[in-house]
């Protein structure tokens, strides 16, 4: 592996850090300058979750029309009451929400105990009996990257050159990160990148551990193993005023950055820590079956003509605008299950 960026002059190196233009990007380059080219994993974590400069640490609002995106949860309360309704059809009294940032769900969990969780606070209580609800969580993990070079699977780091960042070529690729990769895609061609995110298994764990009995809503876009050819060059993206880029090197600390979610791999995990899957399909099905009972009449009742209305077009944006796009997991634990989990693939 390259380490070039260890034997600079300390003038080259000041030129360095001026360049990476933002305050993460100079953390970054200052690391990659004292320990070498980094995992994106951490270029990542800096980036997103860096406590002063990272993305998430920003005092700006990201989310919504004046932000860099939206998600679900923003669509408000809509999105809510039919989350509510899958609550109390699974007979929680308290509510997880994994990612929760503003906090938009609360009020929909109103008289129930609302735990709140990011990846910077991310000490579970034990709950004899809850939901969770990890709205676009997952693909906000930091991940790795790898690519099939030669015929070996090989890592690819984050080194900086006069300022900017870029992919060097680096060590084979670990038993348990082939295993990963294994279950994740049922092939790879010559060149193709892949996210790998280890994490995945320590947030099953910490879940198991957490619940005695509950249920898991994991709302997110991704692939399955038998989809995974359709990303040559994997599926990092970086997000700023709704505009994507798969340039994820841009202005770090400045931009959303997410990869695609794994689903067989994060549905191997979960069965792994002791969840059945109920469902795996598309948001749009699973909200048509929770509004079906009274053809959503409850979910869009407002105080005015024009409320309705409103919530009609919050109900027509989730089936319609984000509901083929987004996949379900729905997960359970049980204290016991006499045949173990079911673990059929996605």
């Amino acid at each position: 592996m390259a380490r070039n960026a260890n034997r600079t002059t300390p003038a080259r190196r000041r030129a360095i850090l001026e360049l990476a233009v933002t305050e993460a990007g100079a953390i970054i380059a200052s690391e990659i300058q004292r320990s070498g080219p980094l995992p994106f994993s951490r270029f990542m974590e800096i980036a997103l979750y860096h406590p002063v400069s990272g993305y998430y640490a920003a005092s700006r609002n990201p989310f919504g029309v004046r932000g860099d995106f939206y998600t679900a949860a923003q669509l408000q309360p809509v999105f809510g009451r039919l989350l509510r309704r899958w609550v109390e059809d699974c007979g929680a009294d308290a509510v997880i929400d994994l990612g929760a940032g503003r906090q938009d769900l609360a009020p929909a969990f109103a008289g129930l105990r609302y735990v709140p969780i990011d990846i910077h606070n991310a000490e579970l209580p034990s709950l004899p009996q809850a939901a969770v609800v990890a709205n676009e969580f997952f693909d906000a993990l930091p991940c790795d990257v790898y690519q099939l070079r030669s015929g070996e699977l090989r890592q690819l780091r984050v080194t900086c050159d006069c300022g900017v960042f870029e992919w060097v070529l680096a060590e084979p690729a670990t038993p348990e990160v082939r295993a990963w990769v294994a279950v994740a895609a049922a092939s790879l061609q010559e060149g193709q990148r892949i996210e790998v995110c280890l994490a995945y298994r320590s947030w099953m764990e910490k879940l198991a551990r957490a619940l005695d009995r509950g249920s898991i809503f994991l709302n997110d876009y991704g692939y399955t193993r038998d989809e995974s050819h359709r990303f040559p060059q994997g599926t990092l993206m970086s997000y700023r005023r709704h505009q994507a880029t798969p340039d994820v090197f841009a202005d770090p600390g400045q931009r959303d950055i997410t990869a695609h979610v794994a689903f067989s791999v994060l549905e191997m995990e979960a069965c792994r820590a002791g969840f059945t899957v109920e469902f795996f399909g598309t948001l749009t099905s699973i909200l048509l079956r929770w509004g079906e009972r009274d053809q959503f009449s409850e979910i869009v009742r407002a105080s005015s003509p024009q409320g309705e209305r409103n919530l009609r077009l919050q109900l027509k944006t989730l089936l319609y605008g984000m509901g083929e796009t987004f996949r379900v997991l729905l997960l359970s634990k049980a204290p016991q299950t006499k045949n173990g989990p079911d673990c059929s693939g996605p």
